[in-house]
């Protein structure tokens, strides 16, 4: 008999770091990590973690070979500036594999005639603003407007949303037999910020990058304009969010796509929580011009009405507790010398 087992991809990232260790404490089922980096070893010790490439057929095959997948966590993504940089490997890495994982779960689903539970973290690039005044008179779109990105990484997430509806509900609808279906849930994520990690350059990364430069009392120059506003939220939020609804009851949710939100911020108001904590922080504004624009195609906020709704969504960390007790302590103890 297989055992049973749940399984998250791109778990040396971020998110997934913070993700394996939650699972891993609740202790109710063994957790297979996979990416194409090894974990620290502090993690490695608490899961079955592989070393393994998305797209490896014979990787997956093995896997479902050995355990009964009830729960997949699809983290593994190429992110956002590199995929504009890299369009092929991005369609390849973001839409490919995520085409075979959610196949994998489909026939896993048929075979066994209970439902996979998919877990797929989505992003804001989905949306595309396409003038500054539609984005003031749209603050708040819902899920299913503004559905128009202009980045690779935006397109790439919009369109595996699409496939995990097609797999959910439509998935061999011109077979004589009804299969069992996965069950495919999805968060669109605002700009994610972490404590414990050092920003690599991502769109959103103005934000943290300030309060990092201030921590080490450096001065930091925003490439975009102060005025610039989108939503973001703290890691641990996050990845309850994603724990939170992978174990809300399916008869509760009344879509596949939600969006999930914190607190919206322009980067001068970022700003102002940062001098807030270091009155010593030197911040300028030289807008990137393309970074600009990526950012102005984001909403300012999301209408995360449904997700509160449906499966009690409430994030813990607002904007002033974000800061004060988990980004400024923890950013500042890492610089302490």
């Amino acid at each position: 008999m297989r055992k049973k087992a749940t399984l998250i991809t791109g778990a040396a990232g971020e998110v997934g770091q913070a993700l394996v260790e939650r699972i891993a404490e609740q202790n109710n089922t063994h957790v297979i990590s996979m990416d194409i980096k090894p974990l620290p070893p502090e993690l490695d010790a608490k899961v079955q973690h592989i070393v393994g490439d998305i797209l490896d057929e014979a990787l997956f095959a093995r896997l479902v070979s050995e355990y009964d997948i009830t729960h997949i966590y699809h983290l593994a993504a190429l992110l956002s500036t590199r995929a504009e940089y890299s369009p092929m490997l991005a369609h390849s890495v973001n839409v490919g594999g995520t085409m075979q994982l959610l196949q994998l779960a489909a026939e896993q689903s048929e075979w066994k005639r209970e439902p996979v539970i998919f877990i797929f973290p989505s992003s804001v690039a989905a949306f595309g603003m396409d003038t500054l005044e539609n984005k003031a008179e749209n603050p708040r779109p819902q899920e299913w407007e503004w559905n128009k990105p202009i980045t690779m990484y935006g397109c790439n997430k919009l369109y595996g949303e699409t496939l995990g509806i097609y797999y959910s509900n439509h998935y061999k609808q011109l077979a004589e037999d009804e299969p069992t279906m996965l069950d495919f849930r999805c968060v669109r994520y605002p700009g994610l910020i972490s404590a414990f990690t050092v920003p690599s350059g991502g769109t959103s990364d103005y934000g943290p990058e300030m309060l990092h430069a201030a921590a080490q009392g450096k001065a930091y120059e925003s490439f975009v304009r102060e005025d610039a506003a989108i939503s973001f939220m703290a890691m641990p939020d996050a990845v309850t969010s994603i724990i939170q609804l992978a174990n809300a009851p399916r008869e509760n949710l009344t879509r596949r796509i939600y969006n999930i939100t914190a607190f919206s911020l322009s980067a001068e108001e970022f700003a102002g929580y940062v001098k807030k904590h270091f009155p010593d922080a030197e911040i300028t504004y030289k807008p990137d011009v393309n970074r600009q624009r990526i950012i102005d195609s984001w909403p300012i906020d999301m209408n995360d009405n449904a997700a509160r709704r449906d499966w009690g969504w409430k994030p813990k960390y607002d904007a002033e507790k974000a800061f004060s007790e988990y980004l400024v302590p923890n950013i500042r103890k890492r610089y302490e010398k």
